[in-house]
């Protein structure tokens, strides 16, 4: 018998508290927020997340917003509006990439996953032209 109220008063504070989520202001969909545009950044050899990542967004010349991404390598950007974008994504030891995404609507979401490549210092090899003077 003790068994059947509790399980009936667990059920019936359940029922409730769902109820108040979906009248409530602040809990429910209407409160639910998605971000403009998420993602992750990878390393693109090991596949695993980058943190500290610097993921910057310009529209046209003018940097809008920037974020770091978390150790799971993931991003988010929130009430960005209607519009094209440019993210730069940054990192030391790797090479810069940029995406470019267009927002259509503000309650439309953005799904963006970045792969960094490591690069050297050497990077540039000099040709032969740079060590001889070819001009008579």
């Amino acid at each position: 018998m003790r068994i059947k109220l509790f399980v009936l008063s667990c059920l019936a504070v359940c029922l409730s508290l769902a109820s108040r989520a979906n009248t409530d202001p602040g809990h429910g969909e209407e409160s639910a927020k998605k971000s403009d545009l998420a993602g992750g950044v990878y390393h693109s050899e090991s596949k695993k997340p980058l943190g500290s990542v610097v993921v910057t967004a310009f529209s046209g010349n003018k940097k809008e917003k920037v974020v770091l991404t978390d150790n799971n390598g993931n991003f988010s950007f929130n009430e960005l509006k209607p519009g094209t974008y440019k993210f730069v994504f940054e990192k030391d030891g790797f090479r810069k990439v940029t995406r470019e995404r267009t927002i259509n609507r503000i309650d439309e979401g953005l799904q963006v996953n970045v792969h960094l490549e490591e690069h050297s210092s050497f990077d540039f090899m000099p040709g032969p032209s740079h060590f001889f003077d070819f001009e008579d």
